[in-house]
C-alpha cells in the first residue's frame, strides 16, 4: 500500500488514547481515603494499612497523573498551534508530545491490564476467567465506539478501536512475570518494524481493496482489520511494544527502592538509545539529508491547514497534520524511515525511545505524588483528568467535530488559545465531576458493562 492510500485510511494525527477505558476507574484524589493497594486495584489483601503504606495509592495516583499529561499532549497535537517556518516554542511542545503521548498511554493500556488481571500476582481460576472476560468486554465496547467515531471527519486517527485489539492481543500474556514481559517487548520492539516494512511493502492497492472488501469492519468505518493490525497510525504489530512493557511495569513493585533505582536508569538509558544511536546512523549513513529533503516539504504550515493539500495525502482527503511526512513513510518504499526515531515511523529506534520516555515520565510521577503531599493536592484537579480519559477523550474529539467551520482533523482553529481553553474545559470538568462521582461518565457505563462478566464460572 502506498502512502497517499496510508494516508487517505488514516490520516496521520497523533492522537493518544484514553487509558481509563482500560482499566478500573480510580476516585480522584479528592475523593480517596486511606484504604490498603486491594481495596484500589484488586490484588492480593494488603496487611498494612494506606496510613502506614501511603506509596501504593500514590503509585496509582501517579498513573493517573501520568495519563493526564498524555491527554494534555492529544490535545496539542489535535488543536495546538501550527507549526511555523522559523520553529519556535510551537513546534518544540508540538515535537515533544507527537507520537509519544500516544505511546505513553499505549504503555499505560499494559499497566491498567494488570489492574484487571492481577497487579503483582497474576489472578487464576474462576477470578482469572472473570478477569479476561471483563477485558474482552472492555475491547468489544472500544471497537464498537472507535469503529463509531471513525466513521466521522475524523477518520482513522482515533485510538480506540487499535485498543480492542490490543487488549485481545493481550490476553495470552495476562500471566506471564515482569522479566518474561520485558523480554517480551524487547523482542517486539527489535523484530517487529523490520517485519511491519517486509509486509507492508508486499500490500498493493489493489490486495488492500480485496481485504477491505471481505471485512465487515472496513466496510463499516473504514478502518479495518488490516488497519488495526498492520496499516494504520498504531498499527498493532509494533504498538503492542508499547502494551507489553506498561504490562511489564504493572508486575513491579514501583514503591521498592531498587525497582525505583533500575528504572531510573533503564529510562533515561533507552531515551539515549533510541534517539542518540538514530541520530548518529542517519548522519553515518547519509539518510538524514534524504529524510530531511522530504521533510521539508510536508512543513509547509499552509498545506498543513487544508486537509486537502498536504502533499502526498492526495486530492480531498482529511490528512494534513504536523505528522504526516512520518507517520505514512514506512508504508512507502523509502527505508531510511526504519533508521529514525521520528514519531509515528514505528521504527525500532522510535519504539525504544518512546519507551524510554513512558518509564521515565511514569517514575517521576510516582516519585512525586510519592514524597510531596503538596504537590499531590495541587495537581488534584488534573489528576481528576486521568481518570476519566476516556470521557475526556470522546469529549474532545466531539468538541472538534462541532467546531464552526471545521471539517477535519486538525481544525482551521488550531491555536494556542483553542488548546488552553480544551485544557482548561476538561481540567474544570473533571474536578467538579470527581467531587460527586469517582468516575467519569463512560468509565461508569464501560464499569458496569463489565459486571456481566461476574456471571462467567
Amino acid at each position: 500500500m502506498t502512502e497517499i492510500d496510508s494516508a487517505k485510511k488514516a490520516p496521520p494525527r497523533s492522537l493518544s488514547a484514553p487509558e481509563s477505558a482500560t482499566a478500573h476507574s480510580l476516585p480522584a484524589p479528592a475523593t480517596v481515603r486511606a484504604a490498603p493497594e486491594s481495596a484500589t486495584v484488586g490484588s492480593a489483601p494488603e496487611s498494612a494499612t494506606a496510613t502506614e503504606r501511603p506509596t501504593p495509592m500514590a503509585r496509582l495516583v501517579g498513573v493517573d497523573l501520568a495519563r493526564a499529561l498524555a491527554v494534555f499532549g492529544m490535545f496539542a497535537v489535535h488543536v495546538g498551534p501550527f507549526p511555523t517556518p522559523g520553529g519556535g516554542v510551537g513546534d518544540w511542545f508540538l515535537g515533544l508530545a507527537s507520537g509519544r503521548a500516544s505511546a505513553l498511554f499505549a504503555t499505560l493500556a499494559g499497566f491498567s491490564l494488570m489492574l484487571i488481571a492481577g497487579r503483582r500476582e497474576p489472578k487464576t481460576g474462576l477470578a482469572g476467567r472473570q478477569a479476561k472476560a471483563r477485558i474482552v468486554i472492555r475491547a468489544v465496547i472500544l471497537l464498537v465506539l472507535g469503529s463509531a467515531l471513525a466513521m466521522t471527519n475524523f477518520g482513522g486517527a482515533g485510538i480506540l478501536n487499535f485498543y480492542a485489539l490490543y487488549f485481545l492481543l493481550a490476553l495470552p500474556l495476562l500471566r506471564l512475570r515482569a522479566r518474561t514481559l520485558a523480554i517480551t517487548a524487547v523482542a517486539l520492539a527489535v523484530v517487529t518494524p523490520q517485519l511491519a516494512y517486509g509486509l507492508r511493502a508486499l500490500l498493493t492497492e489493489s490486495i488492500v481493496n480485496t481485504i477491505d472488501s471481505y471485512d465487515p469492519i472496513a466496510r463499516l468505518s473504514g478502518v479495518g482489520v488490516l488497519d488495526l493490525l498492520l496499516t494504520g497510525l498504531y498499527p498493532a504489530i509494533t504498538w503492542m511494544t508499547f502494551v507489553v512493557t506498561g504490562m511489564a511495569l504493572g508486575r513491579l513493585d514501583l514503591t521498592s527502592g531498587a525497582v525505583q533505582r533500575r528504572l531510573a536508569v533503564v529510562g533515561p538509558a533507552l531515551i539515549v538509545f533510541g534517539y542518540g544511536v538514530s541520530w548518529l546512523a542517519l548522519r553515518l549513513s547519509g539518510g538524514a539529508q534524504k529524510i530531511a529533503a522530504k521533510v521539508a516539504d510536508m512543513k509547509d504550515p499552509g498545506a498543513m491547514k487544508d486537509p486537502g493539500m498536504a502533499p502526498g495525502s492526495g486530492s480531498g482527503s482529511a490528512s494534513g497534520s504536523f505528522d504526516m511526512p512520518v507517520g505514512g513513510e514506512l508504508r512507502g518504499p523509502d527505508a531510511w524511515w526504519l533508521l529514525a526515531a521520528e514519531p509515528h515511523t514505528g521504527s525500532t529506534f522510535d519504539l525504544i525511545g518512546s519507551i524510554g520516555i513512558a518509564i521515565t515520565v511514569l517514575l517521576c510521577l510516582t516519585l512525586a505524588m510519592d514524597r510531596l503531599l503538596w504537590l499531590r493536592r495541587l495537581a488534584t484537579p488534573i489528576i481528576a483528568v486521568g481518570t476519566m480519559s476516556l470521557t475526556l477523550y470522546v469529549a474532545h474529539i466531539l468538541a472538534i467535530l462541532a467546531l464552526p467551520g471545521e471539517a477535519a482533523t486538525p481544525p482551521q482553529s488550531a491555536s494556542a488559545a483553542l488548546l488552553l481553553w480544551f485544557i482548561a474545559g476538561a481540567t474544570l470538568f473533571a474536578a467538579i465531576w470527581s467531587r460527586f462521582l469517582r468516575r467519569g461518565p463512560l468509565e461508569h457505563l464501560l464499569n458496569g458493562a463489565t459486571k456481566v462478566a461476574n456471571r462467567v464460572r
